[in-house]
């Protein structure tokens, strides 16, 4: 019975510590991350003002071509639209069908072209985010 006393009281103890730490900051807020180098900085890069709409360029996967437009408002990425996609096949079609929205929700999150690759969609991802990459570049984001 004392066993289980100080067993109850130890772990209750435990709780409470961890409770009371304060979590740190792993890295800075966005508005003042630095820039890595080898990256893109964000579309929205202090300075930048581009308005329109921009297209990248069409990589070709194992799967068929993948090709994106930008849209930026004021330096701003505001939306990315898939202009081709894998489809030759019901698996590409598929695929596509839930990576698409996913990829472009992660640019618009990021504002930028360095998102994560959608589980499963691998050629797909890497088609959209190379795709979404050269648009930025020309529109100089």
């Amino acid at each position: 019975m004392r066993r289980a006393a100080v067993t109850t009281l130890s772990t209750a103890a435990g709780v409470v510590l961890l409770l009371s730490l304060k979590p740190h900051q792993s890295a800075p807020p966005p508005a003042v991350a630095a820039h890595r180098p080898g990256t893109s900085p964000p579309a929205h890069a202090p300075g930048s003002s581009r308005t329109g709409t921009f297209t990248g360029d069409v990589i070709d996967t194992d799967y068929g071509p993948v090709q994106v437009a930008v849209t930026l408002q004021q330096g701003r990425l505001t939306a990315v639209k898939a202009l081709q996609v894998p489809s030759d096949r019901g698996r590409s079609r598929e695929i596509s069908s839930y990576a698409v929205p996913r990829l472009t929700q992660e640019a618009l999150g990021a504002q930028s072209a360095q998102i994560d690759a959608v589980s499963g969609a691998s050629y797909t991802s890497e088609g959209y985010t190379q795709s979404l990459q050269s648009a930025l570049d020309k529109a100089g984001a």
